[in-house]
């Protein structure tokens, strides 16, 4: 057992060249910019070709994080890939990654919990780094959304849009790294945002393509009141462990679900609005990707300092959401 802490040591970040603006959007469905904007904050989208897949981008976000960080893929320990996208059932698309890396010392799955799946990678590569068990552990969170979403319902595909994030987190010295985390979970809330066909309760079929059962299926207004009040409250468990209060946030990346969640949430934790990261009207909603691709930006950007505390902040799918506090 080791007594170590963990911090986010390198990130990286990758997505489709291809992408779908709302104008696009207006002569697909009965929607338009303007409504969109409104409910949504987004303006474009990025939309993997044919032939693309998860594991193309996720590769290309963890190498880049990888060469960040200055190690031997052979030095990671875990990989994680936070993904509803997978890029086929068997094996994980963890696995893929892996071989595509050459990160063969590594043990490595996928993660499934929607839209916080990158904070609850975060978690779960905090605790091993931490008693030992890991030195360097790869967290991706990768989404090809768009095969999952149905261009004749306008209340869900002006939504989502494909791309990945990675970060590699390590041993930090002490008083750095992650101060606290938290993950929560609420299957009542399950079918708020679900894909019901396709798996073992209702496999495959004729009639269930059809009926368009493996698109997303999403009830907006109910999700909209358990994500800000979820997030918020999360938000104050991990800043309270962290012995810290909004005030002392230099940096909050949420989940980009919807600019109105966002600016809620900052809202009733007090985080100036100059504080708050956002980068929904260039990406959409990425699920488990928007946190470490909007990290990524942040930190090109040199939006982070050291010893900064950063906050992150998710909701998704299931219900989950979650929370990390960390300093740079």
């Amino acid at each position: 057992m080791g007594n170590f802490n963990a911090g986010i040591i390198s990130t990286g970040r990758a997505y489709p060249e291809g992408v779908l603006t709302n104008a696009d959007l207006e002569r697909m469905v009965e929607t338009s910019d303007e409504w969109i904007k409104t409910r949504t904050g987004i303006e474009q989208r990025h939309r993997a070709a044919e032939g693309e897949y998860t594991s193309m981008f996720a590769v290309r976000a963890a190498r880049q994080a990888i060469e960040r960080a200055r190690i031997d893929p052979m030095e990671i320990d875990v990989i994680i890939c936070a993904t509803v996208s997978p890029d086929q059932i068997l094996p994980s698309t963890g696995c893929l990654i892996q071989a595509e890396l050459g990160a063969h010392n590594a043990a490595a799955f996928d993660l499934v919990a929607a839209c916080s799946g990158f904070v609850y990678g975060v978690t779960i590569a905090n605790q091993m780094i931490r008693c030992g068990q890991a030195k360097y552990a790869l967290v991706i969170g990768a989404e090809v959304l768009t095969r999952y979403v149905d261009y004749t319902d306008r209340s869900t595909c002006v939504i989502f849009g494909d791309g990945a994030g990675a970060a590699i987190l390590g041993q930090v010295e002490e008083g750095r790294g992650i101060l606290a985390t938290r993950i929560r979970s609420d299957g009542r809330f399950a079918e708020q945002l679900f894909s019901p066909g396709g798996g073992t309760r209702i496999p495959t079929s004729t009639a269930t393509l059809e009926q368009g059962m493996h698109f997303f299926k999403m009830r907006g207004n109910e999700l909209f009141k358990v994500a800000v009040r979820s997030m918020t409250e999360v938000s104050i468990e991990v800043l309270t462990e962290a012995k810290a209060t909004a005030n002392d946030v230099k940096l909050f990346v949420p989940h980009q679900a919807n600019q109105r969640i966002t600016d809620a949430v900052a809202d009733r934790l007090g985080v100036d609005s100059a504080r708050v990261y956002s980068n929904i009207a260039m990406h959409g909603n990425t699920s488990s990707a928007s946190i470490p691709i909007a990290l990524d930006e942040c930190i090109e950007q040199e939006r982070i300092a050291k010893n900064d505390l950063v906050l992150l902040a998710s909701f998704g799918g299931g219900a989950t959401w979650g929370a990390v506090a960390l300093k740079w």
